[in-house]
């Protein structure tokens, strides 16, 4: 009977939707840095359509006081799930009023505290009623409207256009509105000491750029191309941005590369780069990626899992056209080679079809953007831009289907779409033999392929080959394919092309000449000590390890060379910094101390986890026994980024192995914190 019940309430859950319409909600908003929590006033306008017993919204783990429908008091039900009403609502208009208060355990997260506190929000799929009683179905689109207190030393942010802040006392109320509906998981909030640059579209839509305080000087470098390639999607999609404003806001120890809350997209601290930084690593794909969610994710939604290809692959695929927009065909080419590459990959173990909701990530994002390509190639480019226009103005602000989208591609084409859907959609594996087709016109794909087809061919049949490609001008990627083909080649025979290699200052093309010499003959170490000058945090990186372990006794030169550098937001050059520092004899032994310590404190919860991880794999394999790491190590299970627990939860497993550090982990048992014991106590009994 229970059972029963059960099921019968989560159909009728399942069909709120078609009985009840939420319009907008009003929400007064305190989050709380201390208990980590979040309280508010919440006022939901909805409206009957038919005839219902129970209306409901998702709510985890909340307490709920004050709860009015129409402005009478009414009983409700908490199941710490769901807040479910049973009185008080008509047919027609209502109003809901409540007060409420959540520690939720995910989804709002505090980071740091002081001068370097951070709160932000992270509801992707259905998980913002963690921490805001909102709806997890996808198909309920609401417009929300946020009113936030919160310190007046910090900028407050969220989604839609910033109306007003009001001052009281120390405490600002940021009041944000928004004036079309949305899917609650694009709910957004995010507080920091953040400093900010703004200018406009084309088509006058206000950005905003943000960046941590400290970060000041890094806006043009994070931020390059952004209002180029909001220009490019209005114009390849042909479909104005659907919202008033668009930010964009950097946080620490985020979950993911970024997340497209609508008209605020937050994203990873670690793609905030210098202009060396930039040279490796840039936001430009994500950037890219996140912005065209704005119509793809946001604008229109799938409505079940199964189509979520219609939100990664078309937002994969369009980052992918603004970058051929800004680097080139060549570029876009080589984009999806490597795709390509992945999902054949891939595809030896994962199974699963495009359209079905447990399919991975990379098939979502990735074999959906190959899909829409061979679609686009196959339509035509004018025919694929009508269709998707024409997509986006039918279901704008709705919830979409695959069937959907292919019905307006049958509308402006011959296209065979069903034999399209069973190959690409429906089918497990890749369709490598289309994708190479495809490549292949391509004139740099066609030489690039050629040259991979050379691997087993002796060195004498292609030295001249490789000697042409190095002095062209062809797209790096094929030059680093010789590179690379050179490295089990003995250094006599390949000196000459090295020597070509470096001389061309491209520092990709360096890059992998410094990736594969693992023996430096004493004749080359002085051309091989020149990319410790290279502008790449990656190249120094590579280079200053090789050269220390080669060439001990220009040890401390490569030392004292390399000692202010930091490299990436991870302190990558650093941390490797500190790790040879304090193995190399005899080099500043008076301050081998310090060096540990500072190598030490970059393991603590201080840092963000990136950070972190460097620092302790270093340590540990510095010095395993050092209970002080071990810690360290213990509490980084605890972490909310399931990346770095995962990699701290390995660590233990391995070292549990010998008895002497399960002892340890033992002992350490009694003087930890209750979450910590927990994590630990698993992993022992395991």
């Amino acid at each position: 009977m229970r059972y029963f019940f059960l099921l019968f309430f989560s159909i009728s859950f399942a069909q709120q939707s078609q009985k009840v319409d939420f319009k907008t909600l009003h929400a007064i908003l305190l989050p709380n840095q201390i208990e980590k929590s979040i309280s508010g006033e919440v006022k939901y306008e909805f409206q009957v359509l038919s005839s219902i017993d129970t209306i409901a919204i998702d709510a985890i783990r909340m307490d709920f006081s004050n709860v009015k429908i129409n402005g009478k008091t009414v009983n409700f039900k908490n199941s710490q799930k769901a807040l479910q009403l049973f009185e008080g609502f008509k047919k027609g208009k209502n109003t809901l009023t409540f007060n409420y208060k959540a520690i939720p355990k995910q989804t709002l997260y505090f980071i740091g505290e002081g001068e370097n506190l951070q709160i932000w929000t992270q509801g992707q799929g259905k998980y913002t009623s963690h921490w805001l009683p909102s709806f997890d179905d996808v198909n309920e689109k609401i417009i929300f409207n946020l009113s936030i207190e919160f310190d007046e030393k910090f900028t407050v942010l969220s989604n839609g256009k910033l109306k007003n802040i009001n001052n009281n006392s120390n405490i600002k109320n940021w009041n944000y509105q928004m004036s079309k509906p949305m899917s609650s998981y694009l709910v957004m909030m995010a507080i920091g000491k953040f400093t900010k640059q703004t200018t406009k579209t084309k088509s006058g839509t206000p950005l905003e750029f943000y960046l941590d305080q400290k970060d000041a000087n890094k806006f043009e470098t994070t931020y390059k191309y952004t209002t180029q390639i909001f220009d490019f999607f209005e114009q390849e999609i042909d479909v104005k941005y659907p919202w008033e404003i668009y930010r964009q806001v950097p946080v620490r120890d985020f979950l993911y590369s970024g997340m497209e809350n609508t008209t605020s997209t937050i994203f990873s601290q670690d793609f905030v780069v210098d202009d060396i930084g930039f040279n490796d690593k840039t936001y430009i794909n994500v950037n890219a990626h996140e912005l065209a969610h704005q119509w793809f994710g946001n604008l229109i939604t799938a409505e079940t899992g199964k189509h979520h290809w219609l939100q990664e692959g078309f937002a994969t695929y369009y980052a992918l056209l603004a970058e051929k927009e800004l680097f080139g065909d060549d570029y876009f080419q080589w984009e999806l080679y490597e795709m390509a590459e992945r999902l054949q990959q891939a595809s030896k173990t994962d199974t699963i079809p495009l359209l079905n909701e447990k399919a991975s990530s990379l098939t979502f994002y990735q074999k959906g953007a190959w899909a829409l390509h061979y679609l686009r190639k196959n339509i035509g480019a004018e025919n694929f831009q009508k269709a998707v226009k024409n997509y986006l103005k039918k279901y704008g602000f709705k919830n979409v289907n695959t069937t959907n989208f292919l019905k307006e591609v049958n509308a402006v084409s011959n296209f065979d779409t069903a034999t399209f859907q069973q190959n690409w959609l429906e089918k497990s594996g890749f369709q490598v033999n289309q994708a190479l087709d495809l490549l292949k016109k391509n004139a740099f794909m066609k030489s690039y392929l050629e040259l991979v087809q050379l691997q087993p061919k002796p060195f004498e049949e292609k030295s001249a080959l490789f000697e042409t490609i190095l002095k062209s001008n062809d797209f790096y990627p094929i030059k680093e394919e010789v590179i690379f083909q050179l490295a089990e080649i003995p250094f006599e025979e390949k000196e000459q092309l090295l020597n070509l290699a470096l001389a061309s200052n491209n520092i990709k093309i360096r890059q992998a000449v410094s990736r594969i010499m693992i023996e430096i003959p004493r004749n080359f170490q002085s051309e091989y000590e020149t990319l410790l000058n290279d502008d790449s945090y990656i190249t120094k990186e590579i280079a200053l390890g090789t050269l220390w372990k080669l060439f001990p006794e220009r040890q401390e030169h490569y030392l004292n060379l390399s000692k202010n550098w930091v490299g990436f937001n991870d302190k990558n050059l650093r941390i490797l910094w500190l790790t040879l520092a304090l193995i190399s004899e005899g080099y500043e032994v008076n301050n081998k101390v310090k060096f540990y310590d500072e190598l030490l404190d970059y393991s603590s919860s201080k840092y963000e986890s990136s950070i972190r991880q460097n620092s302790l794999t270093n340590l540990l394999y510095l010095n395993p026994n050092d209970q002080n790491i071990l810690q360290n190590l213990v509490n980084a299970t605890t972490h909310h980024k399931w990346q770095f627990t995962l990699f701290a939860r390995n660590q233990i497993r391995e070292l549990i192995k010998t008895e002497r550090h399960k002892k340890f982990f033992q002992d350490m048992l009694p003087t930890i914190n209750s979450a910590e014991q927990s994590q630990l106590k698993r992993l022992l009994e395991n």
